[in-house]
């Protein structure tokens, strides 16, 4: 599929989620097959006034072509500014958020609330358009602002009109948060509606959840989520899938314990391009800190997983993360996912 002039060898990308798809959980998931993966939400303000917070979701490896920049804010000359700032420090494509339902966010009038108005999205994706010529822009949607104002087709048409180059659509209203069940028919019914390509996100748990996506609803491609959160597999499995071959079998114990020790070293060195003056020590202990969601996540659904998460608090060096991953999931003991388990039962949220 294309977005713009880039063509991307599969249909399943990782999505942009809050505090989760920084520069090394990207890279993870990209090495297991997903095709794409946006940067996290990042502020246009931040972009502008140049903060360390902001600056640090641009770190990137020079392999992540194009380099997808997600920013949110309410005014078009602010996203217009800040898409500036993105491609300035080397986004090939922006996203604009329109879907984040969190309150702090829509208060200001960004997020979810600005697609209340297929009026606003048009003057937001113009502008950015405008002042990033060549760069694709695309957006990211929700379904509406609650069961009474549904509008996604409507806000859809109106971002193709002004020039955005995909449209994402998370089939759920800003009123349900992430809860009841994302409406998949809506995303048959935006794509039905508009000639830009358009990215299929909600209740993707699952390989299986993605290829059904796929064939329901017609999307040109999938937005991997909450499915993604401590199963970066899930690409791998998508990645066979596209190409015809047999499922994968599930991670060993040993492949387990590899990627999320590479991932706690890769999160160290992350923190470390974006404070070189900081103690090792110091860096270390507070990428570990920032990793614990992610080692919570890694560790659902299986025998150990209980215990090593109610000691996760005290994890303050990787060779500590090691030693907790030995304790509790010693490699003389069964590794399976436990019968019955499901991601769902124990999500965190996107966008």
């Amino acid at each position: 599929m294309r977005i713009g002039p880039y063509t991307f060898a599969g249909r399943y990308f990782l999505a942009p989620l809050a505090g989760v798809s920084d520069r090394p959980f990207r890279a993870l998931c990209r090495e297991m097959g997903a095709a794409f993966a946006y940067t996290e939400m990042v502020s246009a303000h931040g972009l502008i006034h140049g903060t360390a917070q902001t600056l640090s979701y641009l770190d990137r490896d020079p392999s992540e072509i194009p380099f997808a920049v997600q920013i949110f804010a309410a005014e078009p000359e602010v996203l217009a500014r800040g898409a500036v700032a993105a491609v300035a420090a080397g986004a090939g494509l922006v996203d604009l958020n329109m879907a984040c339902p969190v309150k702090k966010v829509c208060g200001s009038g960004a997020g979810a609330a600005l697609a209340r108005d297929p009026a606003a999205v048009t003057a937001a994706v113009r502008a950015v358009a405008a002042a990033v010529p060549g760069v694709p822009v695309t957006i990211k949607i929700r379904t509406g602002w609650d069961d009474g104002l549904v509008n996604c087709v409507a806000v859809a048409q109106a971002a193709e009109q002004a020039g955005a180059a995909a449209v994402a659509l998370h089939g759920r209203t800003r009123a349900q948060g992430y809860s009841g069940r994302a409406r998949w028919d809506l995303i048959g019914a935006v794509k039905a509606a508009v000639s830009i390509p358009v990215l299929g996100s909600g209740d993707v748990w699952t390989a299986a959840d993605a290829l059904r996506m796929r064939a329901e609803t017609g999307c040109d491609a999938v937005l991997v989520a909450r499915g993604a959160c401590g199963n970066p597999w899930i690409f791998r499995e998508l990645a066979a899938a596209e190409a015809g071959r047999p499922a994968p079998p599930p991670p060993t114990r040993e492949a387990w314990r590899e990627t999320v020790l590479r991932h706690v070293a890769m999160q160290i060195e992350h923190r470390a391009r974006q404070h070189p003056a900081q103690p090792l020590e110091e860096t270390e202990r507070l990428s570990v800190k920032e990793l614990r969601k992610h080692l919570l996540w890694y560790t659902r659904g299986r025998r150990g997983g209980v215990a090593f998460r109610r000691e996760a608090v005290r994890l303050v060096t990787a060779a500590d993360v090691a030693a907790l991953i030995d304790l509790h999931f010693p490699p003389d003991q069964p590794f399976e996912v436990d019968a019955g388990f499901h991601p769902a039962d124990d999500a965190g949220e996107d966008e």
